[in-house]
Protein backbone atom coordinates (compact mmCIF):
# COMPACT_ATOMS: atom_id res chain seq x y z
CA UNK A 1 0.00 0.00 0.00
CA UNK A 2 2.87 2.37 0.86
CA UNK A 3 4.39 1.79 -2.57
CA UNK A 4 1.06 2.53 -4.25
CA UNK A 5 0.67 5.73 -2.25
CA UNK A 6 4.17 6.80 -3.28
CA UNK A 7 3.40 6.11 -6.95
CA UNK A 8 0.12 8.02 -6.73
CA UNK A 9 1.85 10.94 -5.01
CA UNK A 10 4.56 10.94 -7.68
CA UNK A 11 1.99 10.95 -10.44
CA UNK A 12 0.10 13.80 -8.76
CA UNK A 13 3.28 15.85 -8.40
CA UNK A 14 4.18 15.22 -12.05
CA UNK A 15 0.72 16.30 -13.21
CA UNK A 16 0.92 19.42 -11.03
CA UNK A 17 4.33 20.26 -12.50
CA UNK A 18 3.04 19.81 -16.06
CA UNK A 19 0.00 21.94 -15.29
CA UNK A 20 2.22 24.69 -13.87
CA UNK A 21 4.46 24.57 -16.94
CA UNK A 22 1.45 24.70 -19.25
CA UNK A 23 0.07 27.68 -17.31
CA UNK A 24 3.45 29.43 -17.53
CA UNK A 25 3.58 28.89 -21.29
CA UNK A 26 0.02 30.16 -21.62
CA UNK A 27 0.85 33.25 -19.55
CA UNK A 28 3.92 33.94 -21.69
CA UNK A 29 1.81 33.60 -24.84
CA UNK A 30 -0.78 36.03 -23.48
CA UNK A 31 1.94 38.53 -22.53
CA UNK A 32 3.51 38.23 -25.97
CA UNK A 33 0.14 38.76 -27.69
CA UNK A 34 -0.51 41.81 -25.52
CA UNK A 35 2.87 43.25 -26.49
CA UNK A 36 2.01 42.69 -30.16
CA UNK A 37 -1.37 44.39 -29.73
CA UNK A 38 0.26 47.34 -27.96
CA UNK A 39 2.64 47.80 -30.90
CA UNK A 40 -0.24 47.63 -33.41
CA UNK A 41 -2.34 50.05 -31.36
CA UNK A 42 0.58 52.48 -31.32
CA UNK A 43 0.87 52.16 -35.10
CA UNK A 44 -2.82 52.94 -35.59
CA UNK A 45 -2.55 56.00 -33.36
CA UNK A 46 0.54 57.17 -35.26
CA UNK A 47 -1.32 56.81 -38.56
CA UNK A 48 -4.16 58.99 -37.30
CA UNK A 49 -6.20 56.90 -34.88
CA UNK A 50 -9.99 56.98 -35.47
CA UNK A 51 -9.55 59.30 -38.47
CA UNK A 52 -7.37 56.66 -40.18
CA UNK A 53 -9.70 53.82 -39.21
CA UNK A 54 -12.65 55.71 -40.70
CA UNK A 55 -11.09 56.54 -44.07
CA UNK A 56 -13.70 55.75 -46.69
CA UNK A 57 -11.72 56.56 -49.82
CA UNK A 58 -8.35 57.79 -50.99
CA UNK A 59 -6.86 59.04 -54.25
CA UNK A 60 -3.15 58.75 -55.01
CA UNK A 61 -1.44 60.42 -57.93
CA UNK A 62 2.17 59.96 -58.97
CA UNK A 63 4.73 58.15 -61.09
CA UNK A 64 5.43 54.43 -61.31
CA UNK A 65 8.80 52.80 -62.00
CA UNK A 66 8.90 49.12 -62.99
CA UNK A 67 11.85 46.79 -62.36
CA UNK A 68 12.85 43.46 -63.88
CA UNK A 69 15.33 41.30 -61.93
CA UNK A 70 16.02 44.36 -59.81
CA UNK A 71 16.89 46.57 -62.82
CA UNK A 72 14.61 49.52 -63.73
CA UNK A 73 12.86 49.83 -67.08
CA UNK A 74 13.42 53.10 -68.90
CA UNK A 75 11.24 55.98 -67.75
CA UNK A 76 8.23 56.11 -65.45
CA UNK A 77 4.46 55.94 -65.97
CA UNK A 78 1.98 58.49 -64.69
CA UNK A 79 -0.86 57.00 -62.66
CA UNK A 80 -3.96 57.87 -60.65
CA UNK A 81 -5.13 55.31 -58.09
CA UNK A 82 -8.57 55.38 -56.45
CA UNK A 83 -9.55 53.16 -53.53
CA UNK A 84 -12.84 52.88 -51.68
CA UNK A 85 -12.92 50.56 -48.69
CA UNK A 86 -13.17 47.65 -48.75
CA UNK A 87 -13.01 46.31 -52.32
CA UNK A 88 -13.28 49.00 -54.99
CA UNK A 89 -10.06 49.99 -56.78
CA UNK A 90 -9.51 51.86 -60.02
CA UNK A 91 -6.11 52.69 -61.56
CA UNK A 92 -5.61 55.05 -64.51
CA UNK A 93 -2.34 55.09 -66.47
CA UNK A 94 -0.60 57.49 -68.92
CA UNK A 95 -0.87 61.28 -69.04
CA UNK A 96 -4.10 60.91 -71.03
CA UNK A 97 -5.54 58.50 -68.44
CA UNK A 98 -6.70 56.28 -71.29
CA UNK A 99 -5.70 52.93 -69.77
CA UNK A 100 -8.03 52.13 -66.86
CA UNK A 101 -8.04 49.04 -64.67
CA UNK A 102 -10.88 48.10 -62.32
CA UNK A 103 -10.61 45.71 -59.37
CA UNK A 104 -14.14 45.61 -57.99
CA UNK A 105 -14.98 42.80 -55.61
CA UNK A 106 -13.03 39.77 -56.85
CA UNK A 107 -12.99 40.73 -60.55
CA UNK A 108 -10.55 42.64 -62.73
CA UNK A 109 -11.30 44.54 -65.96
CA UNK A 110 -9.30 46.85 -68.21
CA UNK A 111 -10.49 49.58 -70.57
CA UNK A 112 -8.36 50.99 -73.43
CA UNK A 113 -9.14 52.62 -76.77
CA UNK A 114 -9.81 49.08 -78.02
CA UNK A 115 -12.63 48.62 -75.54
CA UNK A 116 -13.06 46.59 -72.38
CA UNK A 117 -11.59 43.19 -71.55
CA UNK A 118 -11.03 40.96 -68.55
CA UNK A 119 -7.56 41.28 -67.06
CA UNK A 120 -5.35 38.16 -67.00
CA UNK A 121 -6.31 36.04 -64.00
CA UNK A 122 -2.70 35.93 -62.77
CA UNK A 123 -2.66 39.74 -62.62
CA UNK A 124 -6.02 39.84 -60.82
CA UNK A 125 -4.87 37.23 -58.30
CA UNK A 126 -1.71 39.24 -57.59
CA UNK A 127 -3.68 42.42 -56.94
CA UNK A 128 -6.26 40.69 -54.74
CA UNK A 129 -3.53 38.97 -52.69
CA UNK A 130 -1.95 42.31 -51.93
CA UNK A 131 -5.31 43.89 -51.06
CA UNK A 132 -6.23 40.91 -48.85
CA UNK A 133 -2.89 41.28 -47.02
CA UNK A 134 -2.73 45.06 -46.83
CA UNK A 135 -2.17 46.81 -43.51
CA UNK A 136 -5.64 48.34 -43.88
CA UNK A 137 -7.26 44.89 -44.20
CA UNK A 138 -5.17 43.43 -41.38
CA UNK A 139 -6.14 46.19 -38.95
CA UNK A 140 -9.77 46.64 -39.96
CA UNK A 141 -10.72 42.98 -40.45
CA UNK A 142 -8.15 40.67 -38.87
CA UNK A 143 -7.36 42.52 -35.65
CA UNK A 144 -10.96 42.77 -34.30
CA UNK A 145 -11.42 39.00 -34.74
CA UNK A 146 -10.77 37.27 -31.37
CA UNK A 147 -9.48 34.20 -33.25
CA UNK A 148 -6.65 36.15 -34.87
CA UNK A 149 -3.26 35.22 -33.37
CA UNK A 150 -0.81 38.03 -32.56
CA UNK A 151 2.91 37.36 -32.17
CA UNK A 152 5.49 39.94 -31.11
CA UNK A 153 8.81 38.92 -32.68
CA UNK A 154 11.19 41.47 -31.20
CA UNK A 155 13.05 44.30 -32.90
CA UNK A 156 14.61 44.26 -36.36
CA UNK A 157 16.19 46.71 -38.78
CA UNK A 158 13.95 47.98 -41.59
CA UNK A 159 14.77 50.86 -43.94
CA UNK A 160 17.77 51.61 -41.68
CA UNK A 161 15.39 52.10 -38.74
CA UNK A 162 14.94 49.99 -35.63
CA UNK A 163 11.49 48.43 -35.86
CA UNK A 164 9.07 46.35 -33.80
CA UNK A 165 8.06 43.22 -35.71
CA UNK A 166 4.57 41.76 -35.30
CA UNK A 167 3.01 38.83 -37.16
CA UNK A 168 -0.76 38.41 -37.38
CA UNK A 169 -2.31 35.04 -38.27
CA UNK A 170 -5.94 35.14 -39.35
CA UNK A 171 -8.57 32.45 -38.56
CA UNK A 172 -8.06 31.31 -42.20
CA UNK A 173 -4.36 30.69 -41.36
CA UNK A 174 -3.17 33.60 -43.50
CA UNK A 175 -0.25 35.56 -42.06
CA UNK A 176 1.04 39.11 -42.44
CA UNK A 177 4.15 40.60 -40.81
CA UNK A 178 4.42 44.33 -40.09
CA UNK A 179 7.55 46.22 -39.04
CA UNK A 180 6.92 49.54 -37.25
CA UNK A 181 9.44 52.26 -36.46
CA UNK A 182 10.20 52.13 -32.71
CA UNK A 183 10.34 55.95 -32.55
CA UNK A 184 7.43 57.07 -34.75
CA UNK A 185 5.48 53.76 -34.69
CA UNK A 186 4.72 54.24 -38.41
CA UNK A 187 4.80 51.13 -40.62
CA UNK A 188 8.05 50.61 -42.52
CA UNK A 189 7.52 47.22 -44.15
CA UNK A 190 4.74 44.66 -44.73
CA UNK A 191 5.38 41.08 -45.83
CA UNK A 192 3.38 37.92 -46.48
CA UNK A 193 4.03 34.55 -48.10
CA UNK A 194 1.94 32.72 -50.67
CA UNK A 195 2.31 29.43 -52.51
CA UNK A 196 2.59 29.41 -56.30
CA UNK A 197 -0.44 27.51 -57.65
CA UNK A 198 1.63 25.93 -60.45
CA UNK A 199 5.11 25.29 -59.03
CA UNK A 200 3.96 24.99 -55.38
CA UNK A 201 6.96 26.92 -54.07
CA UNK A 202 6.54 29.77 -51.57
CA UNK A 203 6.90 33.40 -52.61
CA UNK A 204 7.54 36.41 -50.39
CA UNK A 205 5.64 39.61 -51.16
CA UNK A 206 6.88 42.78 -49.47
CA UNK A 207 6.16 46.51 -49.46
CA UNK A 208 8.31 49.21 -47.89
CA UNK A 209 7.01 52.65 -46.92
CA UNK A 210 9.13 55.80 -46.83
CA UNK A 211 9.05 59.60 -47.19
CA UNK A 212 6.04 60.22 -44.94
CA UNK A 213 4.10 63.48 -45.32
CA UNK A 214 1.09 64.58 -43.27
CA UNK A 215 -2.04 64.88 -45.42
CA UNK A 216 -5.20 66.11 -43.69
CA UNK A 217 -3.65 65.10 -40.37
CA UNK A 218 -2.79 61.59 -41.62
CA UNK A 219 0.88 60.55 -42.03
CA UNK A 220 1.15 59.16 -45.55
CA UNK A 221 4.10 57.41 -47.26
CA UNK A 222 4.95 59.10 -50.57
CA UNK A 223 7.39 56.37 -51.63
CA UNK A 224 6.14 52.77 -51.76
CA UNK A 225 8.49 50.02 -52.97
CA UNK A 226 7.30 46.54 -53.82
CA UNK A 227 9.43 43.37 -53.73
CA UNK A 228 8.93 39.78 -54.87
CA UNK A 229 11.30 37.32 -53.18
CA UNK A 230 13.49 40.31 -52.21
CA UNK A 231 13.80 41.51 -55.84
CA UNK A 232 12.47 45.03 -56.36
CA UNK A 233 9.55 44.97 -58.82
CA UNK A 234 7.83 48.36 -58.59
CA UNK A 235 8.28 51.73 -56.96
CA UNK A 236 5.63 54.41 -56.59
CA UNK A 237 6.53 58.08 -56.13
CA UNK A 238 3.45 59.98 -55.08
CA UNK A 239 2.87 63.63 -55.98
CA UNK A 240 -0.53 64.10 -54.35
CA UNK A 241 -2.84 62.20 -51.98
CA UNK A 242 -6.38 63.08 -50.90
CA UNK A 243 -8.73 61.33 -48.49
CA UNK A 244 -12.50 60.91 -48.31
CA UNK A 245 -13.31 62.47 -51.66
CA UNK A 246 -16.87 61.97 -52.86
CA UNK A 247 -16.72 59.34 -55.60
CA UNK A 248 -19.90 58.99 -57.70
CA UNK A 249 -21.37 55.53 -58.21
CA UNK A 250 -20.85 55.54 -62.00
CA UNK A 251 -17.13 56.08 -61.42
CA UNK A 252 -16.93 52.31 -60.88
CA UNK A 253 -18.76 51.58 -64.14
CA UNK A 254 -16.57 49.88 -66.74
CA UNK A 255 -19.04 50.90 -69.45
CA UNK A 256 -18.87 54.59 -68.46
CA UNK A 257 -15.06 54.48 -68.65
CA UNK A 258 -15.26 52.78 -72.05
CA UNK A 259 -17.54 55.53 -73.41
CA UNK A 260 -15.19 58.25 -72.16
CA UNK A 261 -12.04 56.72 -73.62
CA UNK A 262 -13.62 55.97 -77.02
CA UNK A 263 -14.67 59.60 -77.52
Amino acid sequence: MGKMRALALGALLAMTHLAMRAQAVEDQGAQNAQKARTALDAMVQALGGPAWLNIKSQVRQGHLAVFFHGQPDAGTTKFWEFHTWPDHDRIEYTVHRDVVQFYVGRTGMEVTYKGKAALPQEQVDDFLRRRDHSIETAIKQWLPDPQTILIYEGQRLAERHLADQVTMISPQNEAITILMDTQTHLPLRRTFQWRDPVYKDKNLDAEEYDDYHVVNGLPTPFTITRFRNEDMTRQQFLDKVTYNEEIPADFWSVEAAERRIKK
